[in-house]
């Protein structure tokens, strides 16, 4: 009697695990060398003016891709999306303030780079990421019997109601000893500042987190829009009723939306939270800030991650340019966007991306089709 060949399925199987486990890992490995690249910069091409701006517009960016995942890709109109960033950063700065006081003593900055410090940094913004997206859970619920003005007005509301709140939380408590011998009433509602801001956080927001953060987001939105949640996300917006009829679960990706977009604002709030210069207060969870991030979004085309990137980098960076001309800057800057919006209606890139235009690469997904 003869033995049975080996069967070659196993080591299909083991091949094909492999790669997926190695396909997994590109994602991690690109955003930490796009990190340690652009990091590389800070001291020796940028100096302290320009690495603060580029750390602004890095952050610009992550909210302005977040936001279009809601306004762009599923057609919902937020205007309360600094709410999420706002929420994000105040629990981020409770995270590494309090955290450091419990820890080490002293709210100050702990270790040098990737110390232990930065480590808690990293947590507070995921920990805010989190906190948003259940506040974004509960903000999208409105969207399943909501839709243009009527949700806008919704996440107005959730907007100006965090800020209302955040003015009547209590002051910051500076020591390890205070907050130890802290009464109820003096932690609830929470210390952190109250009108004047959350002051105090140590700054721990660099190039590389930024970089990190900033590539990890808009590697996701883009295969979000691939995936076939995306492509869901842009037939409700093409065509909600339609959408429902083909069997898309309208009410599951509406909700899911929000929750992504409430994320990556409550990271980019983290971020933002704990910038050189910055202290995080409650008018930044307000309309104007919002009407900055939709503004970003428009500007570069209902569903174009890259447009919105190009939008937010130009937005931020315009009136830094134009501060020589301080007393015609806004002017200046609203004359721009105006002539912006009559030439190019759609977006700087309509719903595509910025690869879409390269010869190189129609002709690679042709050849694909």
């Amino acid at each position: 009697m003869t033995a049975a060949a080996p069967s070659p399925v196993a080591p299909v199987q083991d091949e094909s695990l492999l790669r997926a486990a190695l396909k997994g890992l590109v994602v991690p490995l690109c955003g930490v060398a796009f990190a340690f690249g652009v990091w590389s910069l800070e001291g020796r091409v940028l100096d302290a003016y320009d690495t603060v701006t580029a750390m602004n517009i890095g952050v610009a960016m992550m909210l302005a891709v977040s936001l279009n995942i809601v306004n762009g890709m599923t057609g919902q109109f937020s205007i309360g999306h600094a709410g999420f960033m706002a929420l994000g950063g105040y629990t981020s700065g409770m995270v590494t303030y309090y955290g450091s006081l419990l820890l080490w003593g002293t709210a100050a900055r702990q270790g040098g780079p990737f110390g232990a410090g930065e480590w808690l940094f990293a947590a507070s913004c995921v920990a805010g990421g989190l906190v948003s997206a259940c506040a974004g859970y509960v903000v999208g619920l409105p969207s399943l019997r909501l839709r243009g003005d009527y949700l806008a007005i919704v996440t107005l509301g959730f907007g100006e109601i965090l800020r209302v709140l955040l003015q009547q939380t209590n002051r910051v408590i500076g020591s390890r000893e205070g907050l130890a011998e802290a009464k109820w009433r003096e932690l609830i509602p929470p210390p952190v500042g109250g009108a004047v801001g959350f002051n105090g956080l140590p700054k721990y927001t660099n190039l590389f987190w930024v970089g990190l953060f900033l590539s990890l987001t808009v590697i996701f939105a883009v295969r979000l829009k691939r995936s076939a949640i995306g492509r869901s996300m842009i037939a409700i917006r093409e065509d909600e009723i339609a959408s429902y009829s083909v069997g898309v679960n309208v009410t599951r990706v509406k909700v899911r939306s929000f929750v992504i977009a409430a994320f990556l604002a409550g990271v980019a709030g983290g971020l933002y939270a704990h910038r050189i210069g910055v202290n995080i207060e409650p008018r930044d969870a307000g309309f104007q800030r919002s009407f900055e991030y939709i503004i970003m979004t428009v500007l570069g085309g209902k569903g174009s991650v890259t447009g919105s990137m190009i939008a937010a980098s130009i937005l931020t960076y315009l009136p830094e340019w134009l501060r020589d001309f301080d007393r015609y800057r806004m002017i200046i800057y609203a004359s721009l966007l105006i002539a912006m919006m009559l030439l190019r209606p759609q977006g700087l890139l309509g719903s595509r991306e910025i690869w879409d235009f390269l010869p190189w690469f129609r002709k690679r997904r042709g050849t694909a089709r």
